[in-house]
């Protein structure tokens, strides 16, 4: 505690990475421009001008908290915090799927309500099943340095014996975590379960074990989806998942170009094209194509009088329209450069849990940024994915904050690491993968 006192008063407060940190702010700063912009709608609705982006400062205050806390902390300790997270996510997702929460939105049971604050459990889920993934994926790895041409070399193997290991323990708490986000938050489920695969293939799970289970929950995912959509609407929403089948559908139909799967949308037909159903992606289509080089100014949408949700799901195409295509390129950039900091943090990382902890939760923010982008532009359907730290939200502000401290610890970590102890390369090339895939190897 003396310490972190004497870190504030000699200004040492923002440790880890600079680019994160200034990532950090980069996106913060446009989400308070863009949320009191995009907030005219609920500004009409409330009446209070200042309201939403107020809500939304505090919020970004409240992460930035997260964020100094957290990133103080030994990364080693985050091995200790799946160990409680994972079962209070799995419970907390249980009552909202039963819909015991009291947060009943959309037709959707995604959130629960406590002493009159709400939030969804998927997010903390989210977080969850990452750094378990990372925990079970390090521990059942060793490695061993072996020397060739004069150079050390590590190997990355299977502990012995445990070469199926990960790849179920991961797989199980994949399933089951995944499964329950499914029932009402179908892209979330799915976004997560990607970033679990990709975990998985980054820490050399053996591919035949990846692909012979993908396969079959494949299998089983098609015939379960086939049976949902045989049975009639109203017994359909009585079975697990069946309610967001039936609106997935209608929104992949949509997006195909079709209203309910028959019937063809005529693009010269201004009726068939805006509708209670499609109004969402047509004005942020509008607003995209209204946008040029430099965009409208800040403050100057005009879709944002019309799009619902313009602060938070659409909150991209309100950028574009504003900033223009130099802006929503800025924000692109902030992501990717995110993306490519954290792989560059894992590279210095010494051993296996940080590495894949910092790997999983950029991944994790990256791609839920390219899906909202990808809605906004009009490349993907709706899923209702936000923006990381941009959209107004409470929950996703502090889980995402939860990410960023957890990357700048594992900077660092890593940095620390770097300054004690040599350098040691390592590699993994594709010559080592048969002693990785091997069973009894690395003893």
């Amino acid at each position: 505690m003396a310490n972190y006192f004497s870190d504030v008063i000699h200004g040492r407060i923002f440790k880890g990475d600079k680019g994160v940190w200034m990532i950090y702010f980069f996106l913060c700063m446009i989400s308070l421009v863009e949320v009191y912009s995009a907030s005219s709608r609920l500004t009409f609705d409330g009446g209070h001008h200042w309201t939403p982006v107020v809500s939304q400062a505090g919020f970004l205050l409240i992460g930035l908290v997260v964020i100094l806390l957290v990133h103080r902390i030994p990364c080693k300790w985050f091995m200790l915090l799946p160990f409680a997270l994972l079962p209070m996510a799995v419970i907390l997702l249980m009552i909202a799927a039963m819909g015991l929460g009291g947060g009943e939105l959309n037709d959707t049971n995604r959130w629960i309500r406590i002493m009159g604050i709400s939030f969804q459990p998927s997010e903390i889920a989210k977080a969850a099943l990452i750094m378990s993934a990372a925990v079970v994926l390090a521990k059942t790895q060793t490695e061993k340095v072996v020397q060739r041409r004069g150079t050390n070399r590590v190997i990355v193997g299977a502990m012995k014996g445990r070469r199926s290991m990960a790849f179920s323990v991961v797989g199980i708490m994949t399933l089951v975590v995944c499964g329950l986000i499914f029932i009402d938050n179908v892209s979330t489920a799915a976004m997560l379960f990607f970033v679990i695969v990709l975990m998985m293939f980054i820490a050399h799970v053996p591919m035949d074990l990846m692909l012979k289970g993908g396969m079959g929950l494949l299998a089983v995912g098609v015939l379960y989806i086939a049976f949902l959509m045989t049975m009639p609407e109203n017994v359909q929403r009585n079975f697990p998942g069946g309610k967001r089948i039936s609106t997935v559908a209608a929104r992949l139909f949509r997006y195909g170009g079709t209203d309910d799967g028959s019937k063809t949308l005529r693009k010269d037909d201004f009726h068939s094209l805006l509708d209670d159903k499609n109004s969402q992606t047509t004005y942020a289509k509008i607003a995209v194509a209204n946008s040029n080089v430099i965009g409208r100014g800040p403050g100057n949408s005009v879709q944002r009088d019309f799009l619902q949700h313009a602060e938070s799901d659409f909150i991209f195409a309100i950028i574009f329209e504003e900033l223009g295509i130099i802006g929503g390129v800025f924000v692109l950039f902030l992501y990717f450069s995110l993306l490519i900091r954290c792989g560059r943090i894992a590279q210095k990382c010494r051993r296996f849990f940080p590495a894949y902890l910092v790997l999983g939760f950029g991944i994790m923010m990256t791609l839920q940024a390219l899906t909202n982008m990808g809605v906004a532009v009009g490349l993907l359907p709706v899923t209702g994915q936000t923006l990381p730290l941009i959209s107004k939200g409470g929950t996703s502000i502090v889980i995402t904050s939860f990410y960023i401290g957890v990357i700048l610890s594992v900077s660092r970590y890593a940095e620390e690491t770097r300054q004690e102890s040599p350098a040691v390369e390592a590699q993994t090339a594709t010559l080592e993968t048969d002693e990785y895939l091997s069973e009894g190897t690395m003893d």
